[in-house]
C-alpha cells in the first residue's frame, strides 16, 4: 500500500481478505459495487456490501435447459460461471423514461429527466461479458448513432474482471475467441487460485484507474512460480469448454441454408418465449411506448426491452413480417452468427452459453448451427 507506482499489465498477488479492501476502496471513491450473489437458488448480479455477499464456496452446474447450484466445500469466491443476469441490465436498463411532457394553461413543457446515473463498479465480470460490452459499443456508440443512456453508464463503469478457471457445461467462449481469459477492456483482472492448500488471487493491472485502486490495497508483486501456476490454470480452462462451435465461413453457411429443413425442426420445439434474448448479453431489441394520464395532465415516452421472438415485434401496418415460429428463430440465429458480422464487424454471440442453459426446452445454439455444416 502507499503511493501508486503500479504499471498497466503488472501482475500482483492479493489475498482473499483483500477483496473486502477492494469493495471498501471502491465505495470511498463513490462507486456502487455490483457483483455476484445468491438469490432464489441462482447467482445473480446485485449490490455487494461485503465479501460475505459473494457466493462463497458455491459453484454451478449447467447444461441445456438445466441450472443448479452446488456446494463445493472450498472457500472459493468466484468458482461459478454466469447466471441469467448480464451487465446489460445496468448499461441498457430494461425500462427507462425518455421524456415527460406536462400540460399547463398555455400549452405544455418537456420536463428534463433528473435521473442521477451512478458510478458502477462491476465485480466478477467474465471475459465473454467484457466482449459483450464491446459488441454493444458498436451498436450504441458510433459516429452514426450514439445512445446517451448507454454511453454515460458505460463511460462511468469500472470493470473488475475474473478469469474463468472452471468453464461451465454450456460455455463455448474459446470457440468465439472471447475467453476464458480477459485480455483487455478491464481495469483490474483477477484469477482465483486454489493450489496445494493455498488460496490467493493473481491480479493484473488493466488501467490507471485500476492501478490507483490496487495501490490502496494490500498486495505484493507476483513471483515467477505464481505467474506459472496462473498461466497453467488459464490454459487448462480453455480446453475444458462444455460446448464448441466452428466459426469458419459461418456467415456464408447460414446464407446458403435459408430454407434448410432444420429450421422447421427447431420451430417445432421453440416456444418463442424470448428467454434466450432476455438472458443474452448482446441482444438489444427494444420497443417504444407512449403513455398519458387519463386527465391529460401529462404524457410520457418509455423505452423497454423487447424480443424479436414476439410476433408483434415485426408488426407493420397489415401484419407481422415474421408470423411463424420458424421465421422468428431463423431471424435470431442468423442475426447472431451471420448478419451481425455484416452490420457490426463481429459476431453477436460471445459464447457465454446463457441461451442454452435458460431455454425451457434446451435448444442448443451450437447444435443448431452445426446442423448446417
Amino acid at each position: 500500500m502507499g503511493k501508486n507506482t503500479l504499471k498497466v499489465n503488472e501482475q500482483l498477488v492479493v489475498e482473499p481478505e483483500s477483496i473486502q479492501q477492494l469493495l471498501d476502496v471502491l465505495k470511498t471513491k463513490g462507486y456502487q459495487t455490483l457483483g455476484p450473489t445468491i438469490r432464489e437458488d441462482v447467482i445473480v448480479y446485485d449490490e455487494l456490501r461485503s465479501i460475505s455477499d459473494l457466493p462463497v464456496g458455491w459453484s454451478d452446474v449447467q447444461d441445456a435447459g438445466t441450472y443448479r447450484l452446488r456446494k463445493n466445500n472450498t472457500s472459493s469466491l468466484f468458482e461459478y460461471v454466469v447466471g441469467p443476469h448480464s451487465w446489460k441490465k445496468y448499461l441498457l436498463p430494461p425500462l427507462v423514461r425518455l421524456w415527460r411532457a406536462e400540460r399547463h394553461q398555455k400549452g405544455f413543457d418537456i420536463v428534463k429527466e433528473k435521473d442521477k446515473i451512478p458510478k458502477y463498479a462491476f465485480i466478477g465480470v467474465r471475459s465473454c461479458d467484457i466482449h459483450a460490452m464491446t459488441v454493444l459499443d458498436k451498436v450504441f456508440n458510433t459516429k452514426e448513432f450514439s445512445d446517451p443512456i448507454f454511453n454515460v453508464r458505460r463511460k462511468k463503469a469500472l470493470i473488475v474482471a475474473v478469469n474463468c478457471t472452471h468453464p461451465g457445461g454450456t460455455c463455448f467462449c474459446a470457440s468465439m475467441n472471447t475467453g476464458p481469459v480477459a485480455e483487455s477492456g478491464f481495469d483490474i483482472a483477477l484469477t482465483e487460485i486454489l493450489d496445494k492448500g493455498r488460496h490467493y488471487f493473481s491480479a493484473r493491472v488493466g488501467s490507471k484507474k485500476g492501478a490507483d485502486i490496487l495501490s490502496e490495497m494490500t498486495y505484493r508483486i507476483a513471483g515467477e512460480q505464481e505467474k506459472k501456476v496462473t498461466r497453467q490454470m488459464l490454459q487448462q480452462a480453455s480446453k475444458r469448454m462444455g460446448r464448441s462451435l466452428d466459426t469458419t465461413n459461418l456467415g456464408a453457411i447460414f446464407y446458403q441454408h435459408f430454407n434448410h429443413p432444420q429450421w422447421d425442426k427447431v420451430a417445432e420445439r421453440c416456444l418463442t418465449c424470448g428467454n434466450c434474448t432476455m438472458v443474452c448479453p448482446t441482444c438489444f431489441c427494444h420497443t417504444i411506448e407512449d403513455t398519458n394520464a387519463l386527465n391529460a395532465e401529462y404524457a410520457e415516452r418509455w423505452r423497454k426491452w423487447d424480443s424479436c421472438f414476439t410476433k408483434d415485434f415485426s408488426y407493420i401496418h397489415g401484419g407481422s413480417l415474421r408470423a411463424s415460429e420458424k421465421s422468428r428463430y431463423r431471424q435470431w440465429l442468423t442475426h447472431k452468427l451471420a448478419t451481425w458480422m455484416d452490420q457490426f464487424g463481429t459476431f453477436g454471440c460471445v459464447g457465454c452459453g446463457r441461451c442454452i442453459t435458460w431455454c425451457p426446452v434446451g435448444i442448443d445454439i451450437t447444435e443448431e448451427a452445426r446442423a448446417f455444416f
